[in-house]
């Protein structure tokens, strides 16, 4: 470390606040928050620290160090937030979500209008949203203009205005979807009323709306007045057909977030939901790349920092997997356990699962290389190793009743099936349905043969069965001397549990890994082609015993006839010609006679 950066260090105080990393080119590269900025700091350049591969990278860039304290934890979250907004630091966490997503604007005027838009101008006017969905605000709009009849033009109607011009109704008026506010029609105060419905409505605060409404039929139909208590009918339907559509679950969970993340090896896939009165009113789900190995509460709270400024901070309480109270003393956050509350999670998890799959399945139609480099690197890290495994051979025995034993190896290379290296095996010098010992000679025979011929070896060895198969393997590594060469692992019955040689405990594997979903393809074609050996190996000795019974017919000719005809069908049934043509006169008048007299 610099020297300069040991004295600069010393003189960091212990209280929360911002630090910034610069490069000798005076460029910002990283920025983070801290409840105690020169413990930090520090740990940036103690030895653990540095032990991490991009953690020792950012550090060796390091010139120079600024530092801000603030008050609370609160205050360096958000002044974190917003100066990697600013200066996006190569060696931050950002957002891919480059989008210009659109809102609902209210606009502050007389007769206020409602109407989408992309821009955000700070005029005094109400936003809602922003809406990822983009039908989802239509919807919304569409529902507005049909239960409320707003104006759409943009004349100002203030009252003066109003009194100077000489406006005239328009077609909209004669359609019924304006009520004329442009020639004293309507009065604010009426209008006001609709703004104010309006906005429970984009709040997710439906159900009140209807209560109201349905209050001021009941008014209407008492007095008479039957074509408006109609009217007003005809709004609640509208209403309860949105409402039922949008709400999800108990209208007694109000005004909460929720927010949850999935993770591959180089992106965090974050999904936030925005709930009022047991409806969903937002909804985003958000990449997040990964640049120094961040934990799952960086993240976290990165990103809902960064959405409750877009979506806006009025809920109190977060429901998340992951504890998050340090950085939001003034939020409730709760990990729920059962209920409601856990089905929202539930929900929000599904989401960030769908984006991720979605996404590798548009990595590996865009960028193919990049999508295996991503695998490789998650089964190093998920299987431990020190090298991408780009090629994995797996092995599985088959045998029927103690009778045909065979073995089935199936290679992979970068992730995927390499069917032109399959290679089958018949055990030779095993008697008897003998698992171990049959998977000691395979593996022998395999790698020695593969020494022998000077070719490649395999990063990884799969065993498919337990302890005493991985055993056995193991005894033939160490004969060929290939022991801490080559990685050896046995997969147990519940394939998330994996056996390594010497360790009892077992590695598990989170079922959703896509190291999971490769290993457990092997095992599959593995199993496959295993079966598929040993059941033409049956039917072959099937065969070949009819065929061997007759006297003075061995192996070798019985091999011969099935290989010439395909079947004792057509052997039986051939003429002496078409037998000498396959085995030669003496055999096959031997064959035709044995046939013929049966």
């Amino acid at each position: 470390m610099f020297e300069h950066l040991k004295e600069k260090i010393k003189q960091i105080p212990t209280s929360p606040g911002i630090y910034q990393y610069f490069d000798k080119t005076g460029e910002i590269i990283y920025v983070g928050k801290a409840k105690d900025l020169k413990k930090r700091v520090s740990s940036y350049f103690n030895k653990t620290q540095s032990e991490n591969a991009k953690t020792a990278i950012l550090v060796r860039k390091i010139v120079d160090i600024k530092y801000l304290v603030v008050d609370t934890e609160m205050d360096a979250l958000l002044l974190e937030n917003n100066l990697i907004k600013k200066y996006l630091p190569k060696y931050n966490i950002q957002l891919k979500d480059d989008k210009t997503y659109p809102w609902i604007c209210v606009t502050k005027e007389a007769f206020p209008r409602v109407f989408s838009t992309r821009r955000v101008i700070k005029d005094g006017s109400k936003y809602y949203g922003p809406y990822p969905s983009v039908k989802m605000m239509w919807t919304l709009l569409d529902l507005i203009k049909d239960v409320y009849p707003l104006r759409t033009c943009k004349l100002n109607l203030s009252e003066q205005a109003i009194k100077k011009s000489n406006y005239k109704v328009c077609l909209e008026y004669h359609l019924g979807n304006c009520k004329g506010p442009c020639e004293k029609k309507q009065s604010e105060l009426e209008y006001q009323v609709y703004l104010t419905e309006i906005s429970n409505i984009l709040s997710g605060n439906v159900n009140s709306v209807i209560k109201e409404l349905k209050n001021l039929m009941e008014i209407c139909a008492a007095a008479l007045k039957f074509e408006e208590a109609l009217e007003i009918k005809n709004k609640i339907q509208l209403l309860q057909n949105y409402y039922s559509k949008s709400a999800i679950v108990s209208p007694t969970i109000h005004n909460v977030d929720v927010i949850s993340l999935s993770e591959d090896t180089k992106s965090a896939y974050v999904n936030y939901l925005k709930i009022n009165n047991g409806s969903i009113i937002q909804g985003h789900t958000v990449e997040v790349k990964k640049k120094l190995d961040e934990s799952a509460e960086d993240i976290l709270t990165f990103v809902l920092v960064e959405m409750r400024e877009r979506y806006g901070k009025e809920s109190e309480e977060v429901i998340t997997s992951v504890k998050l109270d340090t950085f939001f003393p003034d939020l409730k956050i709760t990990i729920p356990i059962r209920g409601e509350k856990k089905t929202l999670l539930e929900l929000s998890e599904r989401n960030t699962k769908f984006f991720m799959l979605e996404k590798h399945k548009q990595e590996k139609l865009v960028d193919p290389e990049r999508h295996t480099e991503r695998i490789m690197e998650t089964m190093k890290t998920d299987l431990r190793l020190k090298e991408w495994p780009v090629h994995i051979e797996c092995f599985d025995n088959s045998n029927f009743h103690g009778t045909n034993a065979v073995s089935a190896c199936v290679v992979f290379k970068n992730g995927k099936p390499s069917k032109g290296d399959y290679r089958h095996f018949n055990i030779k010098t095993v008697v008897g349905p003998d698992d171990f010992a049959s998977m000691e000679e395979v593996v022998y025979r395999r790698y020695k043969r593969l020494l022998d011929e000077g070719q490649s070896l395999p990063q990884v060895i799969i065993i498919d069965g337990g302890k005493g198969q991985l055993s056995a393997a193991l005894t033939s590594i160490d004969k060929l001397e290939l022991r801490g060469k080559i990685t050896l692992i046995g997969i147990a019955k519940k394939l998330e549990e994996l056996y390594y040689p010497g360790d009892s405990v077992p590695v598990y594997i989170d079922k959703r890994s896509e190291s999971l979903k490769v290993i457990q393809h092997m095992r599959n074609e593995a199993h496959r082609f295993g079966i598929t050996h040993h059941r033409n190996k049956r039917s072959k000795n099937a065969l070949g015993t009819e065929l061997t019974t007759i006297e003075g017919i061995g192996d070798k000719t019985a091999t011969d006839l099935l290989t010439f005809f395909k079947s004792v069908k057509r052997i039986k049934t051939a003429t002496l010609e078409e037998l000498e043509r396959a085995v030669g006169p003496s055999k096959a008048k031997v064959v035709f006679d044995h046939f013929t007299v049966s």
